[in-house]
């Protein structure tokens, strides 16, 4: 009995025990189990609510994509007919402007095959006309013919009222023109009580003041201010030169200041003109005129044909000796001398600003113009007969109202014909302008 009532208690004090320690954390155990359960039974439901609205808006998202698929299936065959039909009307469009390109295109090389033919044609015509009349004016008596024509179509001309300046004058403007004039009648005055040693020394002084001139431009300017006041320029001049030069020349002086000048590079010039009338005074009073112009003229022909002898003669940049050596070395193996030599030498001497040939050219002028005659130059193929020449200075001087001194230059390319320069008017009635003329005519 006492065994199973030890039992007992130790059965009530294992229950005590378990009850006591073991039962609670079961019991919270299972409470949090339980909860657990619950929570996710709860979660499981809300996901099941959730996939179930995945599932409704899947379903209206997949009925909203079928519409706006359908949508944009009909809005891109709408596109694609509008862009196809834009298409067709661009190809139209294009198609007629290629049409139109194109005609217009064999319309341009229509045109332009008709110039190359058409310029092809006109160029041998040309090319033909030059070898028959080459060969025809190989003739010498087909050649005068030429001439003898020419100088009929010049005899039909009027009388032309141009009046030919040649020269320095040329290019003056109206105070130094008259100054020009005032300073040849002074020259005329004083020339007359000369003797030729007195106009080699005029020259030879005057050439000296124009050095002193153009090396000294400040005088220059003083003694062609424009004012009221000549005698003080007289004066001047008087203390400068006086005791210095001739009187001749110290009269020549003084008119020169006393004149109204546009620019003081005229009244250099005038000085230099002075210096060359009276050379070619000294001609006259020697009867060389003709000589002395001949020689100009042949020496100007020569400057012509020798385009560097003339830039040697023009080259500012190389001393005034060797330029004048050069000169006296040419001069001596043309046959120039005497006044004409010493023309050439005051002539290139004083160059400033001007070619050598073209001073020649203006020096050759002046001493035709002292005879009151103008100069014609005049290209021919061959050498005129003396009826001819006489014929054309004849027909020149009724054009012009002027003597008129011939300076012919033979040339064969002028061909036939003749080419006539009088001061600025060209004249030019040569086959070969002819010739040129058709050449420039022909289309491009």
């Amino acid at each position: 009995m006492s065994t199973f009532i030890g039992q007992l208690i130790g059965f009530a004090v294992i229950v005590y025990i378990l009850w006591r320690f073991v039962v609670p954390p079961v019991k919270t155990l299972m409470q949090k189990q339980q909860d657990a359960v619950r929570t996710a039974l709860a979660e499981s439901a809300e996901a099941a609510m959730k996939l179930a609205d995945a599932d409704a808006m899947h379903a209206k998202a997949l009925k909203d994509a079928k519409a706006q698929a359908s949508k944009v299936t009909d809005e891109a065959r709408q596109d694609s007919e509008r862009i196809a039909s834009q298409l067709e009307e661009q190809a139209v469009v294009e198609a007629e402007r290629l049409k139109a390109q194109g005609a217009q295109q064999v319309q341009l090389m229509r045109q332009q095959l008709i110039r190359q033919l058409r310029q092809g044609l006109g160029q041998e015509s040309v090319d033909k006309a030059d070898a028959l009349v080459r060969a025809h004016v190989a003739d010498p008596a087909a050649q005068a013919a030429t001439v003898d024509r020419f100088l009929d179509e010049l005899d039909q001309m009027a009388p032309s009222s141009v009046t030919i300046e040649t020269g320095v004058t040329a290019r003056l403007r109206a105070a130094s023109r008259a100054a020009f004039e005032e300073l040849t009648k002074a020259f005329d005055d004083v020339a007359g009580n000369l003797d030729a040693a007195g106009l080699t020394t005029v020259a030879d002084e005057l050439t000296g003041v124009v050095g002193v001139l153009v090396a000294e431009p400040t005088l220059t300017r003083h003694l062609t201010e424009h004012n009221d006041d000549s005698d003080a320029k007289v004066r001047l001049t008087d203390r400068l030169f006086s005791n210095k030069v001739d009187e001749h020349t110290l009269q020549l002086l003084r008119t020169a200041v006393s004149q109204r000048w546009s620019a003081a590079a005229d009244f250099v010039d005038g000085i230099e003109h002075l210096a060359r009338l009276a050379l070619l005074k000294r001609a006259e009073l020697e009867n060389q005129v003709d000589e002395v112009e001949e020689q100009l003229f042949r020496f100007g022909r020569v400057l012509d044909s020798e385009p560097r002898l003339t830039a040697l003669l023009s080259d500012y940049t190389t001393p005034l000796d060797g330029r004048l050596a050069l000169l006296d070395k040419v001069v001596g193996g043309s046959g120039v001398d005497g006044t004409a030599a010493a023309l050439l030498k005051q002539t290139i001497g004083q160059l400033r600003g001007e070619r050598a040939d073209e001073a020649v050219v203006d020096l050759a002028e002046l001493a035709v113009a002292r005879r009151g005659e103008v100069v014609a130059h005049v290209n021919a193929a061959a050498e005129l007969t003396d009826a001819q020449r006489d014929r054309l200075a004849e027909l020149l001087t009724r054009i012009y109202g002027h003597p008129v001194a011939v300076q012919l230059n033979v040339d064969p390319e002028v061909l036939g014909g003749l080419s006539i320069t009088v001061g600025d008017e060209v004249i030019d009635g040569s086959i070969a302008s002819r010739l040129a003329a058709a050449q420039t005519q022909l289309p491009d």
